[in-house]
């Protein structure tokens, strides 16, 4: 028979266990994310410079050519760090970051009526059908499993868990018992 503590560790136990696998998946969503978007754009790094200048943003040429540069493969670098679980919490809040920029960006072309594939799959350039809404939806999604990991970076299958395992705190000490503390009291002399 279980006592009500034994009860409630039962459940406090399941709980953050299905913390985990939700930290899992939001690790893959957004890891997953970045790192199909940032791969998939990679073999053709001009087309994607093309992409951040169709965009019309009032920033010099030099700087639409790093960002072209460097955007796959900074999301492919962060993409596989979150996927792994590699300094979670810091890597999802640049993922995050990175969404946000992304929002507005595609908000920008929605606001200034430029009819502009976004480009964050690839592709990019001109386009008589935007999307904007639905790509709008898909970010804030990404953004959310990011979210997630900011406010509970722990997750299952995590790097984070191998490199940095938890430190013990006083309550986890005070749970651990063996079966002399079961039968004997703190009260009663050993």
């Amino acid at each position: 028979m279980t006592s009500g503590y034994d009860a409630r560790v039962i459940e406090n136990t399941t709980s953050e266990q299905r913390k985990d696998w939700i930290g899992l998946l939001a690790r893959l969503v957004l890891g997953g994310a970045l790192l199909v978007a940032g791969a998939l754009k990679l073999p053709n790094l001009d087309a994607n410079v093309l992409t951040v200048r169709a965009y019309k943003l009032p920033i010099p040429y030099e700087l639409v050519k790093l960002i072209g540069y460097g955007l796959p493969v900074l999301e492919v670098l962060l993409g596989l760090a979150i996927v792994l679980g590699l300094l979670t919490r810091w890597t999802a809040l640049l993922g995050t970051l990175m969404m946000l920029v992304f929002i507005a960006g595609i908000a920008s072309l929605w606001i200034r009526g430029l009819k502009v594939d976004c480009g964050c799959f690839g592709g990019g350039g001109a386009t008589e059908d935007p999307h904007y809404l639905r790509e709008i939806i898909r970010d804030v999604v990404f953004a959310l499993a990011g979210a997630w990991l900011i406010w509970r970076p722990r997750s299952r299958f995590a790097l984070d868990d191998w490199l940095f395992p938890p430190i013990p705190t006083r309550t986890d000490l005070d749970h651990e018992t063996d079966d002399e503390d079961l039968l004997v009291g703190e009260d009663t002399p050993r």
